[in-house]
Order: structure tokens, then sequence, then C-alpha cells
């Protein structure tokens, strides 16, 4: 398999067909394009995720304790409900810091104290090949009314497009904290590069749109970045979506740092951009204003197809996201640690 999240063509011939027994109770399965599933409680609704544990201590532990967190409940909060409950597995090296863990945990009950949610269960152990990044795994839980949950099933033609922040956003914020002195760069763009890292969260955009109402579906553009999302936001509805390039919000930072870097920031990783459709853009966006999120209505739902200035957008199969942080780093380890 490639690096990152299966393509569709794996999740179509070894996901779809073996997702156990039918019940009555799911309200959404495992969808391309969906964020998370969700089960019908009866007089509430409750919807679900699970996501890697990725401390990445480059970042420093506080914020790479914030990143991790926030990589655990993004995608629950696509459903516009506020993530309520938190399952946590650790599965950390032998030699993990007991220092450095135990602050990662303060963080995460910071962060969800902070959201009015609890961690519920779990398990913490330490084991031989497990080491950081990738420590574990969380499944992110919101337990809501039925009126309030968004699906992302719900666009059809003729709503509008919305995208907050822009393209590039998890990768211009990570690669300008960990490497921002090695990117030839004036300090100032580093610095407002570096402030891109604590937007890589969905979750204040996806509950102040979720709450105007006018929001039919909603989707994090991840890994492939805002290319990928927009594929798939349109995929999970069976639609097609036609947006304006330059109608885009652009963050301070990201085309400066991709510049930098070589790499198209559409298809570059992108945590904490969300593109949605609603019946109507406009109390989505203030809504998002009044929040201080960056957001515009980016272009339209159609029948079918996915463009940019009325040009087939291809799907981009691979992130330049990861390659450049490996470079990067290989950089700085042919330097040494005196460099």
């Amino acid at each position: 398999m490639d690096h990152g999240k299966a393509s569709r063509e794996f999740f179509d011939r070894h996901v779809a067909p073996n997702l156990g027994a039918e019940r009555d109770d799911v309200l959404l399965g495992p969808t391309h394009g969906a964020d998370f599933g969700a089960l019908d409680l009866g007089d509430r609704v409750l919807a679900l995720a699970s996501d890697p544990l990725f401390v990445l201590g480059d970042l420093g532990v506080r914020d790479a304790a914030w990143f991790a967190f926030h990589i655990a409940v993004s995608d629950v909060a696509l459903s516009g409900l506020p993530p309520t409950h938190l399952a946590v597995d650790w599965n950390l090296p032998l030699d993990a810091d007991p220092a450095f863990v135990g602050e990662v945990f303060s963080v995460f009950d910071a962060e969800a104290r902070d959201l009015g949610a609890s961690i519920v269960t779990g398990h913490t152990g330490a084991y031989e090949d497990c080491s950081f990044p990738t420590v574990g795994g969380a499944t992110a839980l919101a337990l809501g009314d039925h009126s309030d949950l968004v699906l992302p099933t719900g666009a059809t033609p003729g709503d509008r497009v919305v995208v907050t922040k822009g393209p590039a956003i998890e990768t211009v914020g990570v690669v300008a904290s960990v490497f921002g002195d090695r990117l030839d760069l004036p300090e100032e763009t580093v610095n407002r590069a570096r402030d891109r890292l604590r937007d890589a969260s969905p979750v204040r955009d996806a509950l102040a749109a979720a709450a105007t109402g006018e929001v039919t579906a909603m989707h994090d553009a991840t890994e492939r970045g805002l290319a990928n999302g927009l594929h798939e936001l349109a995929a999970a509805s069976g639609v097609g979506v036609d947006i304006a390039r330059d109608a885009v919000p652009v963050s301070p930072g990201v085309r400066e740092v991709c510049d930098a870097l070589g790499i198209d920031p559409w298809t570059a990783s992108s945590s904490g951009t969300v593109v949605l459709a609603a019946r109507d853009s406009m109390p989505v966006v203030d809504a998002l204003a009044d929040e201080g999120i960056p957001a515009a209505d980016a272009g339209r739902v159609t029948e079918s197809g996915v463009r940019v200035d009325g040009s087939p957008l291809p799907e981009p199969d691979s992130d330049p996201f990861w390659p450049a942080y490996a470079d990067l780093r290989n950089r700085d380890d042919r330097r040494g640690p005196n460099a």
C-alpha cells in the first residue's frame, strides 16, 4: 500500500465488502468521502470516528499533543455535533519518556475539558516495535440530537460550496514550525506560516457552520489536500462541484512556504480546511467570520464532475507533505547536531 490513507480503489475492493452484520441502527457506515459513521439511538444520535494517535515530537510536546488531540476529534466534529466522549489507545515505545507522555496526557485533558468531552476508556501500554509519531489510535464520539446531525451525503445540486482557511494549512503550519529556519524565507513570513499550525483543526469551523442550519454536507481536506477534499465531498453525495480558484481563501504564509518547497498547495495535506455545501452560504460565511475563521463562497454543487474554473480538477494520487518533511529532516541529519 501507498503511504497514508487508502485509495478509493482499495476501499471499494477490500473494505466495503467486509463490514460485518447489517444493522438497522447504522445511519451511516463506511463511505468514501465520509469522515465519520453514525448510529441511531432512538431519541438521540451518535457520530463516531477513529484515527491514529499521531504525536509528532518535532513540534515540541505542547504543540505535538494539541495536534494529536485535534487529529483524534476532528473527523467526528464534521458531523456538526460537538465531540462528547473519547476512547484512547496508547501503544508507546519501551523507551518513552514518562515526563513527555505525562505532559501529552495533560494537554489531552485540557483540550477535552475545553470541548466538554470526557475520556471514558482506552488502553495504555509500552511495547516492542512501537515508535513515535504513531503510537496508537483513538475513537471520538459525539452524542446529540438528530436535528443537529449533518451527514456527508446531503449535498444537492444548487447548493453553494464554502471553503474555510484555504489550501495547505496543515502542511505549512507543521513545516514552518519545525523547519522554519531552513526555508530561506523572511522571518516575518515564517512567523505567519507558523501560525497556521493552530489552524490545523476543523472543529471550530464545523461547529460554527453547522449551527447556522444551512449546511448539507462537510468534509475536512486532510491527506492529498483541498483538491482531494473537493473530490471526496462530491463523491459522498454523488454530485459534482464547480469552484472558482480565485474565490478560495489563501492564508498568510501558505504561498511562500509552498513555493519554497516546490509543491502544489492544492494537493498538500490540509487538516483544518473545511469544504462544505450549504443551501445559503452567506449565514455560514458570516458565522465563521464571527469566530475569526476566514471562509468564502467558492462555487456551487453540480450534477457531476469536479471542476475548477470550468476545467476538470484531477484527483490527486499522492501528497507532497510527508516527502517534503522527510527531505527537510534528512537535510538536518546531514548537517549534524552542531550545524
